[in-house]
């Protein structure tokens, strides 16, 4: 079963302006995250065939040519990179799609093999996403960071919340699971979801020819679009994952860890 590997890449950012083509370290961030993906496929050529970038501008499509990456243009009205990655897929040949956040110049090729690997795996799903746990009760009652639930069972996705979620009734503020690392038992308040997807391809396109559902338009969280229309919805557990660049403290961090700062 092969793989595509679909960087959907916008110039456009709120916070941190044109983000994607920041260079201090030398590499853009957009090339950074490519090579992320390149380590991928070089470590599992057999699993992952294609690595393409969807843009909305011309200096991207640059950017992503100089890091040795195919790159089409798309669309300058997408609502999300859902719907950027969907467009720059139709061509495609690949059983499935893996959505790799451009913003993600840190993400380990490990992170994309295990994502992609789960939904290989999981003949009955139609798409995947990752999660790691939530360790302190500040980042499990943060609005910002979105939560998942999902069945010990079957490890498939129940919910998406901003909430902090699940609720613990009797008063203990905590999940009531104990992860131990290195030795140490420590509480588990939740899992935090990690925005990086895995879809088939057809199940892709079906998505986002999809209106937005009700508790989408309520959380503003487009994965709870698929959970509406029951999509399955693998989850894999991560033990750890590097945040994404939204913010100039997160780009200062960054140049910082790449020893230019």
């Amino acid at each position: 079963m092969s793989v595509a590997i679909i960087l959907p890449a916008r110039l456009a950012s709120t916070r941190l302006p044109n983000k994607l083509l920041l260079d201090r370290t030398g590499k853009t961030v957009l090339e950074h995250t490519i090579a992320r993906a390149q380590e991928a496929q070089a470590a599992h050529p057999g699993l992952f065939t294609t690595i393409r970038v969807a843009c909305d501008d011309h200096r991207l499509i640059a950017a992503a040519r100089r890091a040795g990456a195919e790159a089409v243009m798309t669309r300058a009205d997408h609502q999300s990179g859902t719907d950027r990655i969907a467009e720059a897929a139709e061509s495609l040949k690949e059983d499935i799609v893996v959505n790799l956040q451009a913003d993600e110049p840190e993400i380990a090729g490990d992170r994309i093999r295990v994502l992609a690997e789960l939904l290989v795996s999981s003949p009955e799903a139609e798409c995947a996403t990752l999660a790691t746990f939530i360790f302190d009760e500040a980042t499990f009652k943060n609005p910002n960071v979105v939560k998942v639930v999902f069945s010990h069972y079957s490890h498939k996705a129940l919910y998406f919340t901003r909430a902090a979620s699940p609720f613990p009734r009797e008063g203990d503020s905590g999940f009531s699971l104990t992860f131990d690392r290195d030795g140490a038992a420590r509480r588990v308040y939740g899992y935090h979801h990690i925005g990086m997807y895995a879809y088939r391809r057809e199940a892709l396109l079906k998505w986002v020819a999809l209106k937005p559902s009700p508790l989408e338009k309520v959380e503003k969280l487009e994965q709870l679009r698929a959970l509406e229309h029951g999509f399955a919805m693998k989850i894999g557990i991560v033990d750890r994952h590097v945040p994404g660049i939204d913010t100039p403290e997160d780009y200062e961090a960054f140049v910082k860890r790449m020893g230019h700062g």
